[in-house]
């Protein structure tokens, strides 16, 4: 079964940069990036489907940017302007619809990585 490890979590100062990556070990049809704060629901930030569509959520559109590298496996996730509310712990996620924000239609996660954002 396809695993999934993120990297490249870190804590920065409001308006600083981060980029998320994640491995895949195997095939995997379509992926995203989910976040979930303390205290609240995860939450869908970024898809990208298998023809290369992306999605974005509404208050992180001009501001990150998801990509995949298919000869490495990899999704990224580019943070800019990262603002306190986008404090969170970000995970990876391999998934069987296409550009979904729920999270009943991902079937493998990998293990998280913290962002923290101070102001």
């Amino acid at each position: 079964q396809v695993q999934l490890v993120e990297s490249g979590g870190g804590s920065v100062q409001a308006g600083g940069s981060l980029r998320l990556s994640c491995v895949a070990s195997g095939y995997t049809y379509t992926m995203a990036w989910f976040r979930q704060a303390p205290g609240k629901e995860r939450e869908g930030v970024a898809a990208i489907g298998y023809d290369g569509d992306t999605r974005y959520r509404e208050s992180v559109k001009g501001r990150f940017t998801i990509s995949q590298d298919n000869a490495k496996n990899t999704l990224y996730l580019q943070m800019n302007s990262l603002q306190p509310e986008d404090t969170a712990m970000y995970y990876c996620a391999a998934g069987t619809v296409s550009l979904s924000f729920w999270v009943g239609h991902y079937n493998r996660w990998g293990q998280g990585t913290q962002v923290t954002v101070s102001s």
